[in-house]
């Protein structure tokens, strides 16, 4: 029984396009793969900035709040919705950053508040402004916090800054919760109007607790005085969160000159905290804003002393870095937001397209080479196909098939357009074409017995 005859491909009007896609394919290949890289590049090196981000601020009405409400209305010029998150203070903020389940990519921190936690997958963005820590007490004349033992103490709520900072100085002075010194969950203006009861003896208030507007009240009560803590070099060399700053007299009320001697304060800073994985473009913004809303003096600072890149807890990061230095980019300060971003972004991919390009000038005539062969080769195949079925002992009938067959191979050759640089194999092929119908007009049948 004879072998099933390998069916022949069919040629008719495949010259039509034939030099085009020959042209068009390996441009196609090329402009495709380079297209794919450098969406990687886009996407995975540097992809856009997110339009929307969460922070995790403080109690209602807080300073916090205020803050991050301020930086919602300067990111919101260039199109970036920072949504706002009441919080009960620095511990939560703290808190909700290191939980992955948590979607907040930044937060207000008091310094102080990271203690003993691994907190190296975070970044900082700056020291944004003072919360100092303000001691009054029921007598005068006090100067250490370890006269404050065995005395009632309104050391802040639970879960805030100010309560965890308090625990730690105290601590330094071997005042522990559980022993001779009461620890009240008080603070602010509940602390306040404890001490001026008799209630408590003392009251540490930071930040929000501690206003110009409740300190000067408190000053005026007979009896009550603020704690100047003389030992300040200290306390900033053991705690390194901390800083010395100075309440100069005259400064809460000159007319009256309150208070009537310099006192010396120590003090956390708050800072910007983020995730590793805050956008470049994000993270100029946010420090941008930060400079409008606490770069002017102020009580406790002057002009331009915040931001600023000091690290304490946090690493500053390397954008932040680069931002204090040089500030915004080109781009930035002459486009819009988004147009520079675009801008920032398409800049990227010149490297990769500029080490693209050479080797995909190389692969294009590679692939219109293969391109070009690979038609010769095809007709190769079916000329073989025919020979071998005509050695093979064909028919009379099976031979003019083959014949047949053999001149359609022939009208498609005729009108194939082929590149000058391949005619020679061209003239080859159709001598080959020639050379298969000899073989096949001499061809018999083979008589079997």
């Amino acid at each position: 029984m004879k072998a099933q005859r390998p069916r022949t491909p069919q040629f008719h009007g495949e010259h039509t396009h034939a030099e085009w896609r020959d042209h068009l394919l390996p441009w196609l290949v090329t402009a495709l793969l380079v297209a794919f890289i450098v969406v990687l590049v886009v996407w995975v090196v540097n992809p856009a900035p997110p339009r929307t981000i969460t922070i995790s601020a403080g109690p209602r009405d807080s300073s916090f709040i205020v803050t991050a409400n301020q930086y919602r209305k300067i990111l919101a010029r260039n199109g970036i919705r920072l949504n706002v998150l009441e919080s009960d203070g620095s511990v939560q903020n703290l808190k909700r950053l290191m939980d992955p389940q948590q979607h907040v990519d930044l937060a207000l921190v008091q310094g102080g508040v990271a203690q003993g936690i691994d907190t190296s997958s975070l970044i900082s963005l700056g020291s944004m402004f003072y919360v100092p820590v303000v001691v009054f007490y029921r007598g005068a004349g006090l100067t250490q916090l370890s006269d404050l033992e065995g005395k009632r103490v309104a050391i802040g709520r639970e879960g805030s800054g100010t309560r965890l900072l308090a625990l730690q100085l105290l601590a330094a002075n071997d005042i522990e919760p559980g022993g001779r010194t009461t620890l009240v969950p008080s603070d602010g203006l509940e602390a306040a109007t404890q001490l001026v009861a008799g209630n408590v003896d003392a009251a540490i208030l930071s930040g929000d607790s501690a206003t110009r507007g409740l300190m000067l009240r408190l000053l005026k009560v007979p009896g009550v005085s603020v704690m100047n803590f003389d030992e300040a070099n200290a306390y900033t060399r053991l705690f390194p969160f901390l800083d010395q700053i100075d309440l100069p007299p005259g400064v809460l009320d000159l007319k009256r000159r309150i208070p009537p001697e310099t006192v010396h304060l120590i003090s956390p800073t708050v800072e910007l905290v983020a995730r590793g994985n805050l956008h470049p473009a994000i993270s100029d913004l946010l420090i941008e804003a930060a400079q409008e809303v606490h770069g002017k003096a102020g009580l406790l600072q002057r002009a331009g002393q915040f931001p600023n890149p000091v690290e304490h807890e946090y690493p500053i990061s390397e954008d932040a870095l680069r931002y204090y230095r040089t500030g915004k980019g080109f781009l930035y300060r002459t486009l819009p937001f988004w147009l520079a971003s675009i801008g920032d972004r398409a800049l990227v991919l010149l490297l990769p397209l500029a080490v693209l390009l050479v080797p995909a000038m190389r692969v294009i005539p590679a692939l219109y080479r293969w391109r070009v062969r690979s038609r010769i080769y095809r007709y190769y195949g079916s000329l073989i196909a025919i020979e071998r079925h005509a050695l093979a002992g064909a028919t009379d009938d099976e031979r003019a098939k083959l014949l047949a067959r053999l001149d359609e191979i022939e009208v498609a050759l005729n009108s194939l357009r082929m590149p000058l640089a391949y005619a020679d194999a061209f003239y080859v092929l159709r001598e080959h074409v020639g050379f298969v119908r000899s073989r096949l007009t001499a061809a018999r049948p083979v008589e079997t017995s």
